[in-house]
């Protein structure tokens, strides 16, 4: 009778757990934030604790995971009705190689050392430092990396053209907010912005769901979806 009762919880534990993933979405799943880390601890937690604890019945197994599934969705809906929040709760990608160079104090704070460092490299078929041109810490803690020309895989293009500096993309509009930090950084400046937004039949800002720019390549732009804008 035991062996069946702890079946069952499993089972309901099981079933809990998968329905909240799907009801949480796919982009949950791909980005293990700070955040989730902690979610799947107490979650693992809560329906281990249940299944050998004779005391705890399969009620409290689903309303456990129906509570923390609804406190992790409200964070989830924060982030994306609300910018403020993504940077408490998400946090924000570090740029740890600038320009051919290891930035000490980014690295510092992400408390990443230089063997970490390579090691992340090395995931990424990137045997030495003085290959990468930008180095980027996402939020998973996974890196990105924008190689040198001379170091990235050669494009039919590549071949028939000489090599080129290596530019980072800026992010200058996200969710029909301007992020004037990026755009000063960018040695750029509001009329600029507003010139060119007016080249894409743009009026407003909050027109634009994403936009980024590239020294070589100039804007790309999103437009708002009718139902997106606020």
């Amino acid at each position: 009778m035991h062996f069946v009762q702890v079946a069952v919880e499993l089972i309901v534990g099981f079933v809990s757990l998968f329905l909240m993933t799907k009801i949480l979405g796919k982009a949950t799943l791909a980005q293990v934030t700070a955040f989730d880390f902690i979610s799947a601890i107490v979650l693992g937690e809560l329906v281990g604790n249940a299944l050998y604890d004779k005391e705890i019945g399969i009620g409290s197994i689903v309303f456990a995971v129906a509570l923390w599934g609804l406190m992790i969705y409200a964070v989830e809906w924060s982030t994306q009705k609300f910018r403020g929040t993504r940077q408490l709760f998400e946090g924000e990608p570090t740029i740890v190689i600038r320009n051919g160079h290891m930035d000490r104090e980014a690295m510092k704070k992400e408390k990443l050392d230089i063997n970490m460092l390579q090691n992340l490299l090395r995931h990424k078929n990137v045997f030495s430092i003085r290959e990468v041109a930008f180095a980027i810490l996402e939020t998973d803690g996974s890196i990105s990396v924008k190689q040198k020309s001379q170091y990235a895989t050669p494009t039919m293009e590549d071949l028939q053209k000489q090599q080129k500096p290596v530019y980072l993309p800026i992010t200058i509009i996200e969710d029909g907010e301007v992020d004037w930090d990026n755009l000063k950084e960018a040695g750029l400046n509001e009329e600029w912005l507003l010139k060119n937004l007016r080249r894409h039949h743009i009026r407003s800002y909050k027109d634009v769901f994403y936009c980024e720019w590239k020294k070589d390549e100039g804007l790309f732009i999103e437009k708002m979806n009718a139902n997106e804008r606020r």
